[in-house]
């Protein structure tokens, strides 16, 4: 059975009334801070491609054809790429701006995923997140408790994650004053490292 995240008319649904609120300001700073080439990942039904500035030259990647097929109709002439965060068809170095809106709670291999975006990051380039990540307290336990239950429900998402340090850990160095927090979202820009480890590809 699929999850709600590949259903796009119902996920489409459930996001139109998050983003009356919080949600829907963050996503315009997250895409409104784009620049250059970028990389739009997880795009799902592409709620962030008529968001950002004119002038970027975005791209749009999901892993599931049928939210590809509704993200071409917010992004028309947008390019739009099926393929996995942890094996992204992309030469190093290739984008300024990758945007990750709900999208690392949903991959199946955070760390793989990162390191990709580092490596198709050019040195100094920018990740702009909005995310789920694992709160603390009992808050955190009970997300824990829920966590595969909501997993299977909505086809992969981890609302449970340290996604923030995760992004940390990958090398990325984040931008304090990006940062917002709220429950168990947040915002966030980091930065791509200036020079190219072996561990980044």
């Amino acid at each position: 059975m699929r999850g709600l995240e590949q259903i796009p008319w119902l996920y489409d649904l459930g996001l139109s009334l998050a983003e009356r609120g919080l949600v829907g300001r963050w996503r315009r700073w997250l895409a409104g801070g784009a620049r250059g080439r970028t990389l739009d990942l997880g795009t799902g039904t592409g709620r962030n491609l008529p968001l950002a500035p004119g002038g970027v030259r975005i791209l749009a990647l999901d892993p599931h054809p049928q939210n590809l097929a509704r993200a071409r109709r917010r992004g028309p002439g947008v390019p739009m790429v099926r393929a996995r965060a942890e094996a992204l068809p992309f030469r190093d170095g290739a984008f300024d701006t990758v945007l990750c809106a709900l999208v690392l709670c949903s991959v199946e291999d955070p760390p793989r995923a990162l390191a990709e975006l580092r490596r198709v990051l050019r040195p100094g380039g920018d990740l702009r997140a909005m995310e789920h990540v694992r709160p603390a307290g009992l808050a955190g336990r009970i997300h824990d408790l829920l966590q595969p239950a909501w997993t299977r429900l909505t086809g992969g998402c981890h609302p449970n994650r340290d996604t923030e340090r995760a992004i940390a850990q990958a090398g990325f160095e984040l931008v304090p004053a990006s940062r917002e927090a709220r429950g168990n979202l947040r915002r966030l820009e980091a930065r791509a490292p200036l020079s190219r480890g072996p561990d980044s590809r």
